[in-house]
């Protein structure tokens, strides 16, 4: 499910700026970026995720400055970035090349800087970040939250009109039957006069097409599938997958129902219903 929140705090030369932003996603992908010095809370960084944000493609970006922070975090080994540069001058000078990178080639050059400053984590500055953190993700799924609540009512307008679909198909299903009836007797006379057919040959040769194209059970399957979804859709828990679920079974028996009725004025009905459960199966992905 789509989501976007964030936290700042800024005083006294400390910075810190959170930014949540969500995706579609079946499972939870969590992308983190965080400061260096906060690389040993990953772990804990993810728990937090993980119980707030169930399902989705989540990245986090966690920005720090701390302008206060007098401590060199690095030194250069001088003696080395000179043999460094001097050989890398030589090899210019041998092929006539220009020299303006080699101060930059030398620098950059295995071992010529060395980190000294401490990474171990400030516990104070880990207590603030957690703090903002906590309030971001709250604000994220407050986010979602809203969104929510949208596409429930979304969902609720989608399976009233394919129980509208249902009761239509219901109605019309009788008048279906009786031309069934009427279609075979008529198939039958052009063979064979009236008076000699056989009233039990035809009698059942009724009830197998009858029973052949018969909706019945679809139409109860539907209507408890109808219903099962409307109760998921109110419960509290996060059910997004059991809707993905139950909506494909909606799907086999509407399938079933226009391929089984043979009739054109079903099938009306029928791609009514299927358009709706479409928009359906879009929206599920993105319910947690």
């Amino acid at each position: 499910m789509t989501g976007y929140g964030s936290a700042s705090y800024s005083n006294e030369g400390l910075s810190i700026n959170i930014e949540i932003k969500t995706l579609n996603s079946k499972f939870l992908d969590l992308n983190l970026r965080l400061p260096r010095s906060f690389n040993e809370k990953e772990i804990e960084v993810r728990n937090m995720v993980s119980k707030k944000l169930e399902r989705g493609k989540v990245s986090i970006s966690i920005d720090f400055s701390n302008e206060n922070e007098v401590e060199q975090k690095q030194t250069y080994n001088k003696e080395l970035f000179k043999k460094y540069y001097e050989e890398l001058r030589r090899l210019a000078d041998s092929v006539v090349a220009s020299d303006q990178d080699i101060f930059r080639l030398a620098l950059a050059s295995p071992d010529v800087i060395v980190n000294t400053g401490d990474e171990k984590i400030d516990e104070t500055e880990w207590r603030r970040i957690s703090g903002l953190l906590e309030e971001a993700l709250q604000s994220c799924d407050d986010f979602r939250a809203k969104e929510g609540a949208e596409i429930q009512e979304k969902f609720k307008g989608y399976i009233t009109t394919i129980k509208d679909g249902l009761k239509a198909v219901t109605d019309l299903d009788p008048a279906r039957v009786e031309r069934v009836k009427s279609r075979i007797k008529g198939n039958l006379l052009d063979y064979v006069d009236e008076e000699g057919l056989d009233k039990n040959r035809l009698e059942q040769e009724i009830i197998y097409y009858i029973e052949k194209l018969d909706i019945t059970e679809e139409k109860v399957r539907l209507a408890s599938h109808l219903e099962h979804f409307s109760e998921v859709l109110e419960a509290d828990k996060s059910l997004g997958k059991k809707l993905g679920f139950i909506s494909q079974e909606i799907g086999r028996e509407i399938n079933t129902i226009g391929s089984k009725a043979n009739d054109a004025d079903i099938q009306k009905h029928v791609v009514t219903m299927k358009e709706e459960l479409e928009k359906i199966k879009e929206q599920v992905l993105n319910v947690l």
